[in-house]
């Protein structure tokens, strides 16, 4: 009898809330965005179109964070001559004072600049009232159009797949031709 009381009360809250949280549309056009540099400049993801791009979301306190930039690190070391290109955009409070310490400390050889956590939840489609489990990754083809995006609590993040799964998709996405030139 108690669990009849409580189950009532529990499915109405889903039924009522369900409407709100919608699933993430993939895959999509990229909208526009801009990650700001704390030297006053900003990144535009748009800039990268006809490259592979992964923007990571993170929390520069982060550990899975951190070793997700190691890993990116890495792959645009590798990958960079073929067309690829990460950013990184840290979203945790304060993120423009802590940047200067996390780029010091991995020393990216990509951009690492900051946003407002809203601008970047709104960019990743993500449900408002639902908690990003940080990193966030999207992962963006030649024409600019999200193929995939995953979030920090993600089997793609499992510990003994991450580094592979992160490579394997860059690789899927190079291998995908490049965009044709318009012909005059």
């Amino acid at each position: 009898m108690s669990k009849r009381r409580f189950l009532a009360p529990a499915l109405a809250l889903l039924f009522l809330t369900a409407p709100f949280v919608k699933a993430i549309n993939l895959p999509r056009q990229s909208p526009e965005f801009a990650i700001s540099l704390n030297n006053g400049q900003q990144v535009l993801v748009s800039q990268y179109k006809g490259k592979v791009v992964v923007v990571a979301f993170i929390l520069t306190w982060c550990t899975h964070c951190q070793a997700t930039i190691g890993y990116l690190i890495q792959d645009q070391k590798l990958y960079g001559p073929r067309g690829f290109q990460a950013l990184a955009s840290a979203i945790d409070d304060d993120a423009a004072a802590k940047l200067p310490e996390f780029i010091r400390q991995f020393n990216p050889p990509f951009p690492v600049g900051f946003n407002n956590p809203l601008m970047a939840i709104d960019y990743l489609e993500h449900p408002h009232m639902l908690t990003p489990h940080m990193p966030i990754l999207a992962f963006i083809d030649r024409q600019g159009v999200i193929r995939a995006q995953y979030e920090g609590d993600d089997i793609f993040f499992a510990e003994d797949r991450r580094e592979k799964n992160i490579s394997g998709k860059i690789e899927e996405l190079l291998k995908e031709a490049a965009p044709s030139k318009k012909k005059r």
